[in-house]
């Protein structure tokens, strides 16, 4: 009994020790069966697959070129060529070689836009499609030359302002026949220069009518026996006709060109035409001893003054010997030229006025003259 009892427990002590071997195999092809299985190592074209995957694949490019030449064929050296696309970082420039050509190159595909400028010539824009490696050559540019625009205001000259007004001054007439050239309408008249005073000196002494004024004065001479020394008959009358005839030429040239040049003064009278009565006669009186300055300004009309005194003085050398009273017929008669101013001027300010047709015209005249050449424009196109 104690024999089997050895036996037993012999056998169950190997018995416990099989199950234990058994359960720790079985942990070991758990764990196993759970760890993660060990690649391969990698062959050569898989590694280049690898590769590929991993970098991007290059953008397809190409080229473009073209060439650039004038009208006439010839090529233009140093254009400037400017590329744009969307897939540039930056626009790109290049100069035009000696036979004209240009040329980009890995420029990616897709649409482009290439500008082409030279000096002298208008700018040329052409756009296109490069395909992916397609060598591009742009059709033969030819560039214009380029339309130069040049948009002048012309504003008239002082000079050319005084023109327009002569003009308009020498059609003023009392009753559209007696000249009424040393009148102006316009308060802010332009002044008139050395050659336009002297024009309208001439223009006032060669009217055919101051002509027949000058013989109706002769023959009022004649018809009183003044100055007696030239007689009578047609020899005397052609006498005080010639005198009568040089006192105006002398009075008009002197004081209304000759001195006004020299001392920069206005000889025509400015006409009022407002305020009141008082105030217009005032201003007539005024005018026959002053006068405005060719600066605008008014001053005294030494102008006036001294040329009535140097037409008496002249007239000295042609009347009759026993007519002449030396200075004291000068200064009467520079008195008397004063007092005539006066009455002329009264006579502008409240009636010639209105018997002078186009005086009342003359400001707009001259206000549509000024106009049309301010907004007049030269526009010059280069060939």
């Amino acid at each position: 009994m104690g024999g089997m009892a050895v036996i037993m427990s012999t056998y169950q002590a190997k018995l416990a020790w099989l199950s234990f071997s058994i359960l720790l195999c079985g942990f070991r092809t758990l764990a196993q069966s759970q760890e993660p299985p060990v690649a391969a190592p990698a062959t050569s074209d898989q590694r280049a697959a690898s590769a590929r995957g991993s970098l991007p694949e290059p953008q397809p490019s190409g080229s473009i070129s073209g060439t650039v030449v004038d009208a006439t064929g010839a090529f233009i050296v140093g254009a400037r060529v400017s590329i744009t696309s969307k897939d540039l970082s930056a626009n790109r420039e290049v100069l035009s070689a000696d036979d004209g050509q240009f040329s980009f190159v890995n420029i990616p595909a897709g649409p482009f836009r290439l500008t082409i400028t030279a000096p002298g010539f208008a700018t040329q824009v052409f756009t296109g499609t490069l395909r992916s490696g397609e060598i591009y050559t742009v059709p033969q540019t030819t560039l214009a030359i380029a339309t130069a625009v040049t948009e002048v205001r012309v504003a008239p000259t002082r000079i050319e302002v005084a023109e327009d007004e002569i003009k308009e001054e020498e059609k003023q007439r009392v009753l559209g026949v007696i000249p009424n050239f040393y009148v102006t309408y316009l308060p802010n008249a332009a002044p008139l220069s050395t050659r336009q005073k002297f024009e309208l000196a001439w223009k006032t002494t060669v009217d055919p009518v101051n002509f027949a004024i000058t013989g109706v004065i002769a023959g009022v001479q004649q018809a009183q026996n003044d100055f007696s020394g030239y007689g009578q008959g047609a020899q005397g009358f052609a006498k005080r006709y010639g005198a009568s005839y040089a006192d105006f030429v002398a009075g008009t040239f002197v004081g209304s060109a000759v001195l006004p040049s020299l001392l920069k003064q206005d000889p025509r009278y400015f006409y009022k035409g407002t305020g009141s009565k008082r105030s217009r006669i005032l201003y007539a009186l005024a005018n026959a001893v002053i006068c405005k300055g060719d600066n605008g300004h008014w001053q005294a009309n030494y102008s006036s003054i001294l040329g009535s005194l140097a037409a008496g003085g002249i007239s000295n050398l042609y009347y009759p010997a026993k007519n002449r009273d030396g200075a004291e017929l000068t200064f009467e008669n520079a008195l008397i030229g004063i007092g005539a101013s006066a009455g002329a001027n009264l006579l502008q300010e409240f009636l010639i006025r209105k018997l002078t047709p186009s005086g009342s015209n003359r400001a707009a005249a001259k206000t549509q003259s000024i106009i049309g050449k301010l907004s007049s424009t030269l526009v010059h196109e280069g060939d």
